[in-house]
């Protein structure tokens, strides 16, 4: 198994280019169209779905079982929810964040007819208005407002302006590459897990890496608000590989390096042999790497199970401190997720029989081998020979 060289420099200056596009759930297709010429680029074939979920297929020497690599490209957001009459806006979350993550963003707001820039704020946001007050007001996003950076006062100039409820607002993701790998930004999830896989793929098809089975590359457009995967699978793949972040936090095991490796989440357990399958190829190939379990995620692999999809499925992260706010992981965490894609892609199917969506028991896989089962345990016994026979 050849463990391709990973080009650092195509990672890191497509993950900033990618962080250059404001992308929250339901206004991508401007990510959509870079992430396609990024494909185009390394003359890999795609399709697209009707709302611009990419598909694309890296041809091995058999098409079954197929199995898919995942990653999304929507970011969190905010929506116009009211307009306000002293001339601000306010809004509703994109996905699932906190409002004290928004306060004192810049963003863009997009219109119909325009963009304009502008800041959130909480609705006390001088002290020297408010004194103490601005310490002890509540954290909610209705406690915040927008500020718009153009001379308006009242409703009706915000009316004038074209502003309407519904309209988009991206955050600036104010990206930082540090000299000695930190990387800090806004929406490192999961536009590093696209970066990752990006640069994994150059590396499959620059180097003539043979695949055993077709890979399938899927980039989804709604994972941020619960879609995700749920609609772009070939209907032959038999197992998908999630790669978003990994929660680094007191009481999780992440680290902001190596391979970050999900036992479970929200739904439960990842399949039991495909996580199983990535820990031996990280043990294997000399690639550092933790098991986590994450109680308050969802991920394309969710999205894809709750469709209804009889698929295996785990989950790689890059670990990332700050989760759904200013984020921060290391480029070397970028740079393992890439290389142990890359061997995945050429390894063997997990299991040979997925190749047939039903098949008998001969062959099925065992997770505790007959022998190391514990021991049958006596009946249970009758109430007399525990308590004695009464008198």
């Amino acid at each position: 198994m050849l463990i391709p060289d990973i080009d650092v420099e195509y990672l890191r200056t497509t993950l900033l280019e990618l962080l250059s596009i404001p992308s929250p759930a339901g206004l991508t297709d401007e990510v959509v169209h870079y992430t396609c010429s990024r494909l185009d680029d390394l003359e890999i074939p795609y399709e697209l779905t009707r709302r611009g979920a990419i598909r694309a297929t890296l041809a091995g020497k058999a098409s079954r079982p197929a199995r898919a690599i995942v990653t999304h490209v929507d970011t969190l957001g905010a929506v116009v929810s009211g307009l306000k009459d002293n001339g601000r806006l306010e809004m509703l979350p994109i996905g699932t964040w906190s409002s004290r993550f928004a306060e004192g963003g810049r963003v863009t707001l997009f219109t119909d007819n325009g963009s304009h820039r502008g800041t959130v704020l909480p609705l006390k946001a001088s002290g020297h208005a408010f004194n103490e007050a601005v310490d002890t007001q509540p954290v909610a996003w209705a406690q915040l407002e927008l500020r718009l950076d153009e001379f308006v006062e009242d409703r009706w100039g915000l009316e004038r302006m074209g502003v309407n409820i519904g309209d988009y607002v991206a955050f600036d993701t104010n990206p930082e590459f540090a000299p000695n790998g930190f990387i800090n930004s806004r929406h490192l999830d999961d536009k590093g897990g696209v970066a990752a896989l990006l640069a994994a793929l150059k590396a499959l098809r620059e180097q003539e890496v043979p695949l055993p089975v077709d890979l399938h590359p899927l980039f989804t457009i709604t994972e941020e608000v619960g879609s995700g995967a749920s609609a772009v699978l070939h209907g032959h793949v038999s197992e998908m590989v999630s790669i978003d972040i990994a929660i680094v936090a007191p009481g999780q095991a992440s680290k902001e390096r190596g391979v970050c490796v999900a036992m479970l989440d929200s739904n439960g357990p990842f399949d039991y042999h495909l996580t199983r399958k990535l820990l031996q190829l990280c043990h294997d190939h000399g690639l550092e790497h933790h098991r986590d379990v994450y109680r308050f995620y969802h991920s394309d692999s969710t999205s894809a199970l709750e469709a209804g999809n009889d698929i295996r499925t785990s989950l790689v992260g890059f670990g990332t401190d700050g989760s759904h706010g200013y984020e921060r992981t290391h480029l070397s965490a970028l740079v393992s997720i890439a290389t142990l894609i890359s061997l995945y892609a050429q390894s063997a199917p997990t299991s040979a029989r997925d190749a047939r969506e039903l098949s008998s028991i001969d062959g099925f896989s065992h997770q505790i081998e007959p022998g190391n089962l514990p021991p049958a345990h006596d009946p249970v016994p009758r109430p007399e020979e525990v308590f004695g026979r009464g008198r």
